[in-house]
């Protein structure tokens, strides 16, 4: 088998690494290394990443460093090695995860209190961090209100300059955050509101309930959405239909149509 395809099982890899099985389940908790995982749930990693473990061992034992400090580590050895490559379009490219790391580095806060405070895996945060990727709308949103932000302003598109009119077919497009949602800009400034077109793939959902200060309206174009407002009332809307609340209260959605579902959805005052 090529050594690079060749994919070993937690025992294993442990042997190769020189530590227990338990302390890779240990360094998968700390955000240290992600390994994949088999249809019935099995870790399983591969030669990159044992590669890896046997890197935050030498970290560990031949310098001396905690968790913390091996993430550091980590994190600037894969900036300082990485090559930058053409993105393609609505590619939300390596920016919003590490202006996120970086906002968390100057709360002073650890990965491990920011995902237990978000309720969410110091894995799954770290990989963002990392990557820009494996969140949801809710998860970004929730991420973005813990540093007193918006998602318009870590990613970098937020509009300095007003347009008053947007031509058809001429919206600036968000860098792509969530599977199978589009985000295009119908208002740009600094207004009053956030006004968007969604575009959302067949099965594409906010993927969780999330709330904040403010209140939405949406107004459906085509396709079949449902929402879900504080987990006890549903509403289904169809194209022509429209429904008005407070952004306080928990909301989730998700399309409900075999085909796309575009809709208009604005925000007072700009959370997004």
């Amino acid at each position: 088998m090529n050594e690079s395809k060749q994919i070993y099982r937690v025992a294993e890899a442990a042997r190769l690494t020189g530590v227990s099985a338990s302390t890779l389940r240990l360094w998968e908790r700390q955000g240290l290394v992600v390994p994949e995982r088999t249809e019935t749930g099995h870790r399983q990693y591969n030669a990159d990443q044992v590669a890896r473990l046997k890197h935050i061992a030498w970290l560990r034992t031949d310098r001396g460093l905690n968790p913390a400090a091996i993430r550091e580590n980590l994190d600037v050895e894969e900036q300082s090695s990485t090559v930058e490559m053409p993105r393609e379009a609505n590619d939300p490219g390596p920016e919003i995860g590490p202006r996120l790391r970086a906002l968390r580095h100057a709360s002073g806060k650890t990965l491990d209190a920011v995902a237990a405070d978000l309720g969410m895996a110091t894995s799954k945060l770290s990989t963002f961090e990392r990557t820009s990727h494996g969140f949801s709308i809710r998860d970004l949103r929730d991420l973005t209100g813990y540093f007193g932000t918006t998602i318009s302003k870590i990613s970098g598109e937020e509009p300095i300059e007003n347009r008053s009119m947007v031509k058809s077919g001429e919206w600036k497009t968000w860098p792509t955050m969530a599977p199978g949602v589009t985000i295009q800009l119908l208002a740009e400034g600094r207004n009053m509101m956030d006004c968007h077109r969604f575009v959302l793939a067949p099965g594409a959902s906010s993927e969780g309930a999330y709330h904040h200060e403010g209140e939405e309206f949406i107004f459906v174009l085509t396709g079949r959405f449902e929402i879900t407002l504080d987990g006890q009332e549903f509403y289904e809307l169809v194209a022509g239909d429209s429904l008005y609340f407070e952004s306080r209260r928990q909301h989730s959605w998700r399309n409900r149509f075999d085909g796309e579902t575009v809709l208009i959805w604005v925000n007072t005052p700009p959370t997004f």
